[in-house]
């Protein structure tokens, strides 16, 4: 249920599960965390990671939550690969993202969304717990505030609104999604893998 493309140096990886809103699995997750472990050893210097259909993903998959798929640490095996990819990393946001999904696009670098996505994580609600990396991840880029407004008061946001805080770093047209995702990898797949590498550490806070 994931399709993965590597080219010219970029790895892409599209959930493709649309008739279920690209719900995730164990199996899902898995594979994901896999597929870019195996783009990081293969010197690929970008990956785009987008979406089939109309949602990028409604979250877990409700039949697998309900026998504890909310408590796994497949969660962060998967946004855990992304973060240590040695590349630049970018959303592809071709829809609505919500739930445990929200950690995929949050160990980004780069995140960017079609105009009519919307992005809540309803945590309290539900009663779980987000997956350890997210909440200090969503802190980092919209700050406490906002984070809380997410995941506390449990609000519901549009693309304009996750611009504004942060959340995500431009909206393109969905005709233009994939255009623009390959343009701003563009420039790390024409440079030395080292190099990019180096410029991300550096923007991590990292001195070299």
């Amino acid at each position: 249920m994931l399709r993965v493309e590597t080219r010219d140096n970029c790895c892409v990886i599209c959930l493709s599960r649309p008739e279920k809103a690209n719900a995730l699995t164990a199996d899902m997750l898995d594979s994901l965390a896999k597929a870019v472990a195996q783009a990081s050893v293969s010197g690929a210097k970008a990956m785009i990671l987008t979406g089939e259909g109309k949602v990028f993903s409604a979250g877990a998959d409700l039949d697998e939550m309900r026998v504890g798929l909310g408590h796994s640490p497949a969660w962060e095996a998967a946004s855990g690969a992304i973060s240590a990819f040695p590349g630049l990393t970018i959303a592809a946001l071709n829809g609505t993202l919500a739930g445990g999904a929200t950690g995929i696009a949050l160990a980004c670098d780069i995140r960017i969304a079609v105009p009519q996505a919307q992005f809540f994580y309803p945590v309290m609600r539900l009663g779980y717990r987000p997956q350890p990396s997210d909440p200090g991840r969503l802190a980092a880029l919209v700050g406490p505030s906002r984070a809380r407004m997410i995941l506390l008061a449990g609000q519901r946001i549009g693309a304009e609104e996750a611009l504004a805080w942060g959340l995500i770093d431009r909206i393109v047209p969905s005709e233009n999604l994939a255009t623009e995702a390959w343009a701003l990898a563009a420039d790390a797949l024409a440079a030395d893998q080292a190099h990019v590498l180096a410029l991300k550490r550096m923007t991590q806070g990292e001195v070299l």
